[in-house]
């Protein structure tokens, strides 16, 4: 077991700044998961992430609890779920995901931002090609035997473990498997005992580019721009 693969991440904006684009982020997901599942996490494993995922950036649990609440509303608004796909400066292929009331106000936003970083906006398919959405798990690893944990989950699902860093820089373990299996992995570590600090779907590149500093920082300027759109989620690249 080796240090696992990961993308450059983009840390241009504030850590206030980013903590509130975060909270926003899962309070949607929340939304999302709750419209879907309906509002008992002990039913609904969407919302379990939600739980998870919100403890990782320490979003309060009555701010959680309010989000659940208002979903719940027969007044909620709904968010569609759309993924837009482009290519960053330097041929860096990007991912947004995006949760939106309004996808003309979306697409206009995102197209805008891509055309003044120089980038370009491309059609369904252009880019996630070069992507697999997989589930991404992050562990504490204390008290854990990495190897033993490997060979047990390999039946549920399991594709690659590794280590990596958590959102301070902490090591962690990193545990990737398909799309299709992320309920079974999410079930196998349920079952225990295992909380993982964080549970999301993203999308991993097969392959990266490796830019020069100067180069790279164009990337993540169009990025840092994407991620504090209201409507954005998340951005996923192959900028190594």
């Amino acid at each position: 077991m080796g240090r696992i693969f990961e993308v450059r991440k983009s840390t241009m904006f504030a850590r206030w700044d980013r903590m509130a684009k975060q909270f926003t982020r899962i309070g949607k997901e929340i939304v999302i998961a709750v419209k879907a599942g309906g509002p008992d996490p002990d039913t609904n494993p969407a919302l379990r992430r939600c739980y998870l995922n919100a403890k990782a950036v320490n979003m309060p649990k009555d701010r959680v609890e309010a989000a659940i609440k208002r979903a719940s509303g027969k007044d909620m608004t709904n968010y569609d779920e759309i993924l837009y796909e482009g290519y960053a400066p330097h041929g860096v292929a990007v991912l947004i995901e995006t949760a939106t009331d309004n996808h003309v106000r979306t697409v206009a936003n995102v197209k805008s931002i891509f055309n003044k970083g120089d980038g370009a906006l491309g059609n369904s398919g252009s880019v996630s090609f070069q992507f697999r959405k997989m589930g991404v798990f992050k562990l504490n690893p204390a008290g854990l035997s990495a190897d033993e944990l490997e060979l047990e989950l390999i039946d549920a699902g399991l594709d690659e473990m590794g280590e990596g860093s958590g959102e301070n820089g902490e090591e962690v373990l990193v545990l990737r498997c398909a799309f299709t299996d992320f309920g079974n992995l999410q079930k196998a570590l349920e079952d225990k005992g295992i909380t993982p600090i964080s549970s999301e779907l993203e999308w991993i590149p097969t392959s990266t580019v490796e830019l020069n500093e100067e180069q790279a920082q164009d990337v993540l300027k169009l990025v840092d721009k994407l991620e504090q759109d209201d409507d954005v989620q998340k951005v996923f690249h192959n900028l190594k």
